[in-house]
């Protein structure tokens, strides 16, 4: 018999902010979750966080439930889903990390110069000093006593190539940025047609019939447990944005739109990076 339990790591200051933000206001990374799925014996993790500190309590979580860590399951290949995973790895010795292999090289290029003294900007101090990329996952499976763990192909999310893990024994779908839950989808990285592609994403989720969708960024607290409503609310996102932007002359006007449409979901900041990325300088 398998079972999820899900680690939230709560929202958490970022000390570099994108040009024009109001420095008054503080900016705040989204919340997000590492997920077990467990057995009698063993169990799997779907992604490990970012900082060390976090990373530290959630092997700590791990550890409370007195099962054999065998898997850590990187799901896309944006560095806040796995730059924990030194510290994981170092509580958990016989455990290895996998993603599949479209997604290994993008995680690896997140760990480049440039791109790894982007995150220690935002958390100066805070990360791994020897970070570590996934390495690919042999196979279309990961088994757990017997029960298989699907990792699916989802194509564009807020990055792409993304998956998430399905656990048909459980009807639920784990981990990745398909589908957000209570927190403003991050659209920094997308345009018209990267949108569109990501609503068929959410089509491929709709697709596995989920009753559980434990989304990567959630509350803590956040009901997963009504899977339709999370990619409904989501899908709705995308298309509002869409029409915002088009709507929109600038930055400023697509947040108004969507905080009157969207104003209950958490970290703001995530809005107005996404919203600014839609009218660069000189546009």
């Amino acid at each position: 018999m398998l079972a999820i339990d899900v680690f939230t790591s709560d929202y958490k200051p970022i000390a570099a902010t994108a040009p024009g933000w109001d420095s008054g206001v503080g900016a705040t990374w989204p919340a997000s979750t590492a997920t077990l799925v467990h057995g009698r014996r063993e169990a799997v993790l779907v992604d490990a966080l970012i900082t060390v500190a976090e990373a530290h309590r959630l092997a700590d979580f791990v550890r409370a439930t007195g099962k054999v860590l065998t898997t850590v399951y990187v799901t896309h290949g944006h560095a806040d889903h796995f730059l924990g995973l030194p510290v994981v790895l170092d509580a958990f010795p016989e455990a290895v990390a996998v993603a599949l292999p479209e997604v290994v090289p993008h995680a690896e290029a997140q760990l480049t110069g440039p791109v790894l003294a982007y995150w220690e900007s935002l958390f100066p101090g805070a990360l791994p000093a020897a970070p570590v990329a996934p390495r690919a996952l042999t196979g279309d499976v990961i088994e757990l006593e017997g029960h298989e763990l699907r990792p699916v192909r989802v194509g564009q999310s807020d990055t792409d190539p993304s998956t998430v893990l399905h656990v048909p024994d459980l009807d639920a779908v784990v981990g990745g940025d398909v589908a957000y839950n209570g927190i403003h989808m991050w659209l920094a990285q997308t345009d018209s047609r990267a949108r569109e592609r990501w609503l068929g994403a959410l089509d491929t989720l709709e697709a596995l019939r989920p009753a559980r969708l434990v989304a990567g960024h959630q509350p803590p607290g956040a009901d997963d447990r009504d899977a339709a409503a999370v990619i409904a609310a989501s899908r709705r996102y995308l298309t509002d944005f869409e029409a915002a932007v088009e709507a929109g002359a600038d930055a400023r006007d697509v947040v108004r739109a969507m905080n009157r449409a969207h104003g209950d979901r958490g970290n703001p900041y995530t809005l107005y990076v996404s919203a600014a990325a839609q009218f660069p300088p000189g546009d």
